[in-house]
């Protein structure tokens, strides 16, 4: 994950400007070619409903079209609960390791595992397990072409983005506790998250060998690209880490080094402060030029 996280853009063109996409006539998935170093795959291009405040988007690998219940596992009740999306990089050594939490409504996510198989990933082992805050869905997914975990960031947003993108089909009351609702869901949040209040940066020493980066802000579209950017583009390498999606946030914590040193405090002043300007700065509208 050290080399591959040290790229920097998106290089795999997942991404598209929102505005070009609103301008289409239809919201239908039109079929887009791309590849993440496998065999090429065609996703098709979710065009969003709303605009968002960020300028980028995602080409994500949309479920086939069923009723919007997969596996006949939703319940209608009126507390709609948080959806959960872990996507671990620490736990196992040679498997990227997947948390998908949605109260009790999911079944056994059949769908969203040919999803994600159609990103040239294999699913090699899942478990259900149930505590206070609902079903835990976990998955161990390595790429189809190498056997190994995933480490390109580009990839790991597509992954996350698809499973996004099947809970707002599956489960459309998920749509307002979702960031990606304002685009992709039918219902827009009914709370807007202030992006000054909710950013938060954090840098712990962890051990000789690394410092632990910990990052909280507002979800969007593309935004664990855009850390891990932000991070390389300052010569600081991304060890592994985890990256969760509860909500309308997003939560991430990254093992980061320097020269394959922890990082010393004025390094981590200038990492904190990096984040903190390109998580908060204000988006420019085009209309304003």
């Amino acid at each position: 994950m050290a080399v591959a996280m040290a790229s920097s853009g998106s290089k795999f063109g997942l991404y598209s400007n929102l505005k070009t996409m609103e301008k289409q006539p239809s919201l239908r998935a039109a079929p887009f070619i791309c590849s993440f170093g496998l065999d090429p795959v065609q996703l098709p291009c979710i065009i969003p409903r709303r605009s968002l405040s960020s300028s980028t988007s995602a080409f994500i690998s949309k479920a086939s079209p069923t009723p919007a219940v997969e596996n006949g596992s939703s319940q209608e009740t009126d507390a709609v609960p948080t959806p959960i999306v872990i996507i671990d990089q620490d736990s196992d050594p040679d498997a990227t390791i997947v948390e998908i939490t949605f109260g009790d409504r999911l079944g056994a996510l059949l769908d969203t595992m040919n999803a994600l198989k159609r990103l040239g990933l294999n699913v090699v082992k899942a478990n259900v397990y149930l505590d206070s805050s609902g079903k835990h869905n976990k998955f161990a997914i390595t790429q189809a072409s190498t056997g190994r975990k995933v480490d390109e960031p580009e990839l790991l947003e597509a992954i996350r983005l698809t499973i996004i993108n099947n809970l707002l089909e599956f489960h459309p009351e998920s749509s307002a506790q979702l960031a990606m609702g304002v685009a992709f869901g039918a219902t827009p949040p009914s709370e807007q998250v202030d992006v000054d209040i909710a950013t938060h940066v954090h840098v712990y020493d962890d051990s000789p060998e690394q410092s632990l980066l910990v990052v909280e802000t507002a979800d969007r579209p593309g935004l664990l690209v855009d850390l891990v950017k932000i991070i390389t583009d300052i010569n600081i390498a991304v060890k592994s880490g985890e990256f969760d999606t509860e909500g309308l946030l997003a939560k991430a914590k990254f093992h980061v080094s320097y020269k394959g040193k922890a990082i010393i405090k004025p390094l981590q002043q200038v990492l904190a402060n990096s984040l903190r300007y390109f998580l908060r700065r204000p988006s420019t509208e085009e209309a304003s030029f």
